[in-house]
């Protein structure tokens, strides 16, 4: 019964992209997030009939292989966006074939392809120089030599995220800065290598930088945020800004924010040793920012007898 009905779901999705691909000639845009019986044969059914198709997100189609992008990349030339997260049998050889036809992307997302080294980054990097957004969060065989490729051949890049690609050093993020000045978001968390250097190369080439995460980047200091904090896109540009678990960070980092006047998210879980004090003395000069932080008990709480909703006690909104 189990392989009769899993047979049914296949056909169907079979037939819903032999369907698309006769009908639907001038479709655009395509959302299959978690279509899980998609598979090659689904992707060679698309191209041969979708070939205007821009935006096509696959994410957790795990059965996906490098065939089924080579099919795809080669009917679906134009496409801009396309989005592979968690499609996890990918490899190098399937950014090979992006790279080779998909000349107008701009937009890729490789979150959780684990398979990916630096020779995939390398070669998309010299195949989509219009690129303005990458995610490669989750994809932990990487070093600087991805962050080199971005730098030399990607000088458009707006949104860039690495979290827990922990090989990545203050080397390559330096070059990226000094090449990439449109960069706009960032998500570094668990970067660990990472050090007050990085920041202090964004602070002066990415002025248009206006949500930076560092969570568990656990070598920053006051010092890097006093650098960030002194820049243009500090003064003028920065509304996001995470630093849970940076264990360095004190309330002195707060009083350097608080020059960054268009701040609304901060995030400090984890950060021991920052106080509510110096929360309290930073939310005074920027009342709007809405501050994330968590102060463990002294002592465990006691029960409270009474009925109704109560918060825990640890766990304070600022």
């Amino acid at each position: 019964m189990g392989a009769q009905k899993s047979l049914t779901v296949h056909l169907i999705f079979f037939s819903t992209c032999y369907s698309l691909s006769r009908f639907c000639s001038k479709l655009k845009h395509l959302d299959l997030t978690s279509c899980v019986s998609i598979t090659n044969s689904s992707l060679k059914g698309i191209s041969e009939g979708c070939r205007h198709l821009e935006y096509l997100n696959l994410s957790w189609c795990d059965q996906i292989t490098k065939d089924g992008i080579e099919a795809l990349v080669r009917g679906c030339r134009g496409l801009r966006a396309l989005l592979l997260r968690g499609c996890t049998q990918l490899e190098d050889e399937a950014l090979k074939h992006i790279q080779n036809y998909c000349h107008e992307l701009v937009s890729l997302n490789l979150q959780s392809c684990s398979r990916v080294t630096d020779e995939g980054v390398v070669q998309i990097c010299r195949g989509c120089h219009r690129l303005q957004a990458l995610c490669l969060s989750g994809c932990g065989n990487l070093t600087d030599a991805s962050l080199t490729a971005l730098a030399l051949n990607c000088p458009r890049l707006q949104i860039l995220e690495a979290a827990r690609c922990s090989h990545l050093t203050d080397a390559g993020f330096t070059l990226l800065a000094r090449n990439c000045h449109d960069l706009e978001k960032m998500d570094l968390e668990e970067c660990i290598l990472i050090t007050d250097s990085t920041l202090i190369q964004l602070s002066i080439h990415c002025p248009k930088l206006q949500a930076l995460s560092l969570s568990h980047c656990e070598l920053i200091t006051d010092d890097g945020i006093l650098h960030l904090s002194n820049s243009p896109c500090g003064h003028e540009r920065l509304r996001v800004l995470e630093l849970d678990n940076c264990l360095l960070i004190t309330d002195v980092a707060l009083e350097h924010l608080e020059n960054c006047r268009g701040l609304e998210r901060l995030e400090l879980y984890d950060c021991q040793q920052v106080t509510r004090a110096g929360i309290k003395r930073m939310r005074a000069q920027l009342p709007h920012v809405k501050v994330h932080a968590y102060f463990a008990p002294v002592t465990p709480p006691t029960a409270v007898g009474g009925s109704g909703q109560r918060l825990c006690r640890c766990c304070v909104i600022l």
